[in-house]
């Protein structure tokens, strides 16, 4: 693992530079009427959730390029998590995918999360593929199945998933449920049909959870299936969720649109309603590419944290507290690498929006006046805020440059020598 004395040490060959870029942007922000420590411990506070099955190198449907030194169980990928939340201080908790992460252990799992500052922040299930010895096939689909038999298959195996979360903490309350249902050709589904069945199971899921517990709902357009999804969109998603019950919450994924989709807007339209309950950040080109987050569309990213913060920070606004996690897997980085990149341009996002003067922008559009709105989001938008973001990480005993310590300390080949070259990640 790595220890606080390398940390420090790392920073302190970089506190000079560091400090003369934070002393500059701090009194910069501070001549322009923001409180540059209040924005610090807004950026510092924001933590991000690490899927446990982005810690390998995902493959495609072509082919997959192990990096060596993956986690083979959940514990690895619990010292993997702790090793970038040790780094960075803002990736406190971990996304568990079943059946993949079932602990062996659930004493010797909570206390390994404990040693590492950890907690596992929601629990996913997987009805998408078939495991070995399952009675029933979802080939057909899963909560949209025409047969009863294989649609409680599947609600039990989400309730299932549910009761691993509870054993292993109370910091665990929700569970996320994305379903690959849909068809690949005209005739072959009864929209209305599956879409009621698809209702009544995840009815009978969320009846069978925990009453402080949230399920979230999450949609895409297409893939597996490329005719229909049963959930294609955020306002099937919606009214879904408008009908299950006042804990049931729409999960956007960012990758999950087709491309262009203003995502921004419908952030905007959930947080309205009460219905956003959290994201699945990555970033996307095409469809769900998940890749690094923010590595294509930066301003995007910015212009859905600007919607976030205003929702936030408005007390008609009654959304409840939300979940961020990452969802990507991608097949040509170091996948604690990428966590890391993916981290940084979220937070990095997050405090960009906290810049926005956001009197003003209200101001400008009230009186109609385009240019005046959108200069105000493009002055916040080309802040550079890197160093407001290393010096959060600082003042969490984190590194100033996560990766660039991580490369320096060898940290994959220690890996790869104590796992083995061709250890790969359970999951995708």
């Amino acid at each position: 693992m790595i220890t606080q004395e390398q940390i420090q040490d790392h920073n302190y060959h970089l506190v000079a530079e560091h400090e003369f870029k934070w002393g500059h942007l701090a009194e910069s922000l501070a001549r322009q009427g923001h409180h540059p420590d209040a924005v610090l411990k807004k950026v510092a506070d924001f933590q991000v959730a690490i899927p446990s099955w982005a810690l390998g190198t995902g493959g495609t449907r072509f082919g997959r390029f192990p990096i060596g030194g993956e986690p083979r169980n959940l514990e690895e990928k619990i010292e993997d998590v702790g090793l970038i939340h040790a780094l960075n201080r803002s990736s406190n908790s971990i996304s568990l995918h079943i059946p993949w992460d079932i602990p062996a252990d659930v004493q010797a799992i909570q206390d390994l999360l404990m040693q590492h500052g950890l907690a596992i922040d929601s629990v996913n299930s997987n009805t998408f593929q078939d495991q070995k010895d399952q009675a029933h096939s979802y080939k057909f689909g899963s909560l949209c199945h025409t047969e009863a038999a294989v649609r409680k298959q599947a609600v039990d195996h989400n309730i299932e998933v549910a009761q691993y979360g509870q054993a292993l903490g109370d910091e665990c309350k929700t569970l996320t449920v994305w379903l690959a249902d849909g068809s690949n050709f005209p005739g072959q589904h009864h929209f209305r049909r599956a879409y009621q069945r698809t209702l009544d199971s995840l009815t009978a899921i969320y009846e069978a959870l925990p009453a402080d517990w949230t399920l979230l709902v999450e949609y895409k357009p297409y893939e597996p299936n490329f005719y229909s999804m049963v959930i294609p969109d955020w306002g099937t998603s919606y009214s879904l969720c408008q009908q299950i019950g006042e804990r049931a919450q729409v999960l956007v994924d960012l990758g999950h649109h087709l491309p262009n989709t203003n995502i921004e807007q419908i952030v905007g339209r959930l947080m309205h309603f009460g219905r956003l309950g959290g994201f699945h950040f990555n970033g996307s080109m095409y469809g769900d590419d998940d890749l690094t987050t923010g590595s294509i569309k930066p301003y995007q990213l910015f212009l859905i944290f600007c919607e976030l913060v205003q929702g936030m920070d408005d007390p008609s606004v009654l959304n409840p507290a939300l979940a961020w996690m990452i969802d990507a897997s991608h097949n040509t980085k170091d996948p604690i690498e990428d966590l890391l990149q993916s981290v940084q341009a979220i937070k990095t996002a997050y405090a960009k929006a906290l810049l926005v003067d956001t009197e003003a922008l209200f101001a400008a559009q009230e009186r109609n006046d385009v240019q005046q709105a959108q200069a105000i989001l493009e002055d916040a938008f080309q802040t550079d805020v890197r160093a407001l973001v290393a010096e959060s990480r600082r003042q969490s005993s984190g590194a100033l440059q996560p990766i660039e310590l991580y490369r320096k300390l060898a940290l994959r080949d220690s890996r790869i020598e104590s796992r083995g070259r061709y250890a790969v990640a359970t999951g995708l």
